[in-house]
């Protein structure tokens, strides 16, 4: 199990940055591993912040193929554990819209048939 901490800072220019936090000061370099559709990312970027032995910061170029149709996920792990520190998502497309509806229309519909299943199980357990 990792203990690092990873905050998103902001998307600009197309870069994705974030602060990883590594407690107990090692001056070790953490390895981070960020993945799209299974394949490391390219161009990720690791630095020490200065007068912080526990802060770094990562900077992750958003890959051409996260521009496509749907929603993409870019996994942030880490390297020596497989822990997962954080991701971000790319959303694009007009079809995702409907898609979006859609499946919080379900979410809704089984939330509601959870509640109803719930309170008939406390109103059993009660009599």
């Amino acid at each position: 199990m990792t203990t690092m901490t990873l905050t998103k800072d902001r998307i600009h220019s197309g870069i994705w940055s974030g602060k990883l936090v590594v407690p107990g000061g090692s001056q070790a370099r953490p390895e981070v591993l960020v993945t799209h559709l299974d394949q490391p990312v390219p161009g990720v970027n690791l630095t020490a912040e200065s007068g912080a032995r526990d802060l770094w910061t990562l900077q992750i170029p958003i890959p051409t193929s996260a521009l496509s149709e749907g929603v993409q996920t870019v996994l942030i792990s880490d390297g020596r554990s497989g822990a997962r520190l954080g991701s971000f998502c790319i959303v694009t497309g007009a079809p995702l819209e409907d898609d979006i509806r859609a499946e919080v229309d379900l979410l809704r519909a089984e939330l509601d048939m959870l509640k109803r299943a719930f309170r008939r199980h406390c109103l059993e357990t009660m009599a």
